[in-house]
């Protein structure tokens, strides 16, 4: 991981916080951890009326699966999934969704937001802050907090913490198995919603875009708990667990630049947002990958190190077209505001291409 991550931290044996969160888990007493969340759950189970014990967010990917699995077969609690579904679903993501309703036989709510909002605010963080996912990060995490309320269900249950699992800013404020503070998290670090839109969108039309007052969730006995808290978390390991459950990889193999074809594969707009962060960053699906997959024991430094050299600079043109017809803009455009978000701090360019002035090592 480079110094260039939002929230990163190395010791003085030049070792990140994701790393040693790594290390640290394996001394952890997950017998005990696993107790405190059926004591969580007995607490709760049954006893909301007809009502719902948790929400577990969804998109269909395979920590989806897990979520799902853990909470209403593992820990038979009644569970609704809410999906917040904003935009281009890809054929994989839409059976994937479907699978996990039918095989795991929950209920599932999937809340829309009106095209024209959703592209608009797209549109506006694209060109202004150079994420245009940002708005799918706010209304996850908002949409899902509104359901709670909506439905008045008392435990929503995600899954990885970002911050202790990938490394990034971790909230000494709050418990570690919290995530009452989840809209505040480094996705968020580059805009407010009033300092991105100002007066061009009415508020009335950003409902699921803005979380609800704390005060009014806390009213509502409602708690979010990160499950990655109580339950070792492997994203290889949920894979096949959900494999179990029909879950279907990218029948097109690996999209550039990833070594896997089972994650991040439920729409089509997101590896652009992703090559974004290359840009600005210096590093993306190779380096985050890799890395991870040394976490989980299943590949080597200097195996790494070679895999990110090869890939990183492979554009993701797979969904370009979509993503340029979504959002209506020319290829001209696109590459020009690709050129605004580089980093030239980082880049310089070489035979007319933008290529890292230190390369992984």
């Amino acid at each position: 991981m480079p110094d260039t991550k939002p929230g990163i931290s190395f010791d003085n044996d030049g070792v990140c916080g994701a790393c040693r969160n790594v290390e640290q888990k394996k001394n952890i007493n997950w017998d005990e951890r696993n107790q405190e969340l059926i004591k969580i759950c007995d607490s709760i189970r049954g006893k909301n009326g007809n009502g719902y014990d948790c929400i577990v967010p969804v998109s269909g990917g395979k920590d989806s699966f897990f979520q799902a699995y853990i909470m209403s077969q593992e820990l038979d609690m009644k569970v609704l999934c809410v999906c917040m579904q904003v935009h281009m679903q890809t054929y994989e993501g839409i059976c994937n969704l479907n699978n996990l309703v039918e095989k795991l036989n929950v209920d599932l709510i999937k809340i829309n937001v009106k095209p024209s909002i959703h592209k608009k605010l797209r549109r506006t963080a694209f060109f202004k802050i150079g994420n245009p996912n940002w708005s799918e990060h706010r209304i996850v995490f908002s949409g899902v907090a509104r359901a709670s309320l909506l439905y008045k269900v008392p435990l929503v249950v995600w899954g990885e913490d970002i911050a202790q699992e990938f490394g990034g800013n971790i909230d000494a404020s709050q418990p570690k198995s919290s995530a009452e503070n989840i809209d505040k998290n480094d996705l968020f670090r580059e805009a407010e919603m009033v300092d991105l839109v100002g007066d061009e969108i009415p508020e009335d039309e950003l409902f699921f875009y803005m979380y609800p007052n704390k005060e009014l969730l806390k009213e509502n006995g409602i708690q979010s708990i990160y499950l990655s808290y109580y339950k070792w978390w492997n994203g290889f390991e949920n894979y096949q667990l959900s494999k179990s459950y029909g879950f279907i990889e990218r029948r097109e193999g690996n999209l550039s630049g990833n070594i896997i074809n089972y994650d991040n594969i439920d729409e089509k707009l997101c590896e652009i947002h992703i090559w974004l962060k290359f840009l600005k960053l210096g590093f993306w699906r190779p380096t985050d990958q890799c890395c991870y997959s040394i976490w989980t024991g299943r590949m080597e430094r200097e195996e790494a190190v070679d895999t990110v050299n090869r890939l990183n600079y492979e554009f993701p043109h797979e969904y370009l077209q979509d993503f340029l017809d979504y959002h209506e803009i020319t290829e001209g455009g696109f590459w020009d505001n690709m050129e605004k978000w580089t980093n030239k701090d980082i880049f310089h360019k070489v035979n007319g291409s933008w290529r890292l002035k230190v390369e992984p090592h």
